[in-house]
């Protein structure tokens, strides 16, 4: 069946089209069909790319003036005349949306319906950045494929499998029963997608192994997998917890944020803007929270960009050592995300000086691994290392695919183990 994953943001419409079953998905043979991205929605400079499987990029500019109207655009690119792609919209058997926070309330990807939209809305409070946008985009495609069965894809519902013992902040407890102060952790959707590839890769079932995701990019994130559940994952209540990222500082002393506010006088937008917007490897250098810019500014001697990348690497380090312990040792550490799949200094000096911990790289073999499946770790090493690149859209495209196929499948609600 072809089925339809849109990720919708604050200024762009990002979709790809894909063929697959549970077949299909089992031998890893979907097919990704097209992608393409809405760009600058509501700017008089916006654009409409596509690219289907084995052609060149097309890109037209022109003003598009709202998400409804982005959607729109995304939909009449597939049916275009010449693509071959569909011949109508009514192909597309389901739609798959990307959907950052589902709180406590789904610990699966549900169908939508007016209830989930309700819920979804209620988190709205908790990821104000994404949820809003991606209800957007589900509702413009509602309303042009009202035949279509949508299914939210949340990035929290993989984490429900946290234990309180790390999920909870050391609060008092009313913060968390009456307004749902927690930690819920975020990227589910790679870290699931990375953990069932490198089952899938070596014939193994999750239910067999202990796996250390490293999903690094500009948002970076690490998950604790025990037999295929999450059981701890770095970031928190936000994205900020955790790890250095690109604009994110990672885990600071709270006392910081009541210093800025108390002796620097700054408000709560001015702190809120600085801890995403210009913290992390940006904050850090000064200069970007371009990685690859980075290396390079270090290897001609920035000092600034050496210190960045240096607690950049010494932050992954720290909680591999924390995930090892908490997992009681790892079958892999597996590397993800556009830096994760592709600076291969990174991951040598996020695993430096591991061997008392089992983690050993082989040169040669992580030097080469870029942006494609490959085992890294040294032979002999008890904690394997490998690159396996994600593919957040794929999952989005296979949970549809099973919850349209599924009679009955309506949603799974958490509230069994958390009040709702």
């Amino acid at each position: 069946m072809k089925i339809l994953a849109v990720n919708c943001g604050s200024s762009t419409v990002k979709f790809q089209l894909f063929e697959t079953s549970a077949e299909r998905a089992e031998r890893n043979e979907d097919r990704a069909l097209a992608r393409g991205m809405v760009d600058k929605v509501g700017a008089a400079d916006s654009s409409v790319s596509f690219e289907p499987a084995g052609a060149d990029k097309q890109t037209i500019r022109r003003p598009i003036r709202d998400h409804h109207e982005a959607v729109e655009a995304s939909l009449a690119t597939l049916t275009e005349s010449g693509n071959g792609l569909l011949r109508d919209l009514s192909e597309i058997a389901g739609v798959g949306h990307r959907v950052v926070h589902g709180g406590e309330y789904y610990s699966d990807s549900v169908l939508f319906d007016d209830e989930v939209e309700r819920r979804v809305e209620e988190c709205v409070e908790l990821a104000p950045l994404h949820n809003p946008h991606n209800l957007t985009g589900y509702r413009a495609v509602k309303a042009l494929l009202p035949r279509c069965p949508n299914v939210a894809v949340f990035d929290t519902a993989f984490h429900q499998t946290i234990p309180r013992r790390a999920f909870l902040y050391a609060l008092p407890l009313e913060l968390y029963s009456e307004h749902k102060i927690r930690r819920y952790g975020f990227h589910g959707t790679s870290h699931r997608y990375v953990s069932q590839r490198y089952a899938q890769i070596h014939g193994a079932g999750l239910e067999n192994l202990k796996l250390i995701a490293c999903h690094l990019g500009n948002g970076c994130s690490m998950t604790a997998i025990d037999r295929g559940r999450s059981v701890d994952n770095t970031l928190g209540l936000t994205p900020i917890e955790g790890l250095v990222m690109g604009t994110r500082p990672g885990d600071v002393d709270p006392g910081v944020v009541l210093h800025l506010m108390s002796d620097l006088k700054m408000t709560v937008e001015e702190v809120t803007e600085l801890l995403n917007k210009r913290s992390g490897l940006l904050g850090l250098s000064g200069e970007t929270n371009d990685m690859r810019s980075l290396m390079q500014a270090s290897e001609a001697g920035d000092e600034r960009a050496r210190l960045a990348i240096e607690i950049f690497c010494y932050r992954i380090k720290k909680y591999i050592g924390a995930y090892l312990a908490a997992l009681n040792g790892a079958d892999a550490i597996l590397f993800t995300g556009g830096i994760g799949e592709n600076a291969p200094a990174i991951r040598a000096r996020a695993c430096e000086a591991l061997d008392a911990l089992g983690v050993a790289l082989d040169p040669g073999r992580n030097e080469r691994a870029r942006g494609a499946e490959a085992e890294i770790s040294a032979d002999g090493a008890k904690v394997k290392a490998w690159v396996i690149p994600t593919n957040e859209e794929l999952l989005i495209a296979r949970e549809t695919m099973r919850c349209i196929s599924v009679p009955g499948v309506s949603g799974v609600c958490a509230c069994s183990k958390n009040d709702c």
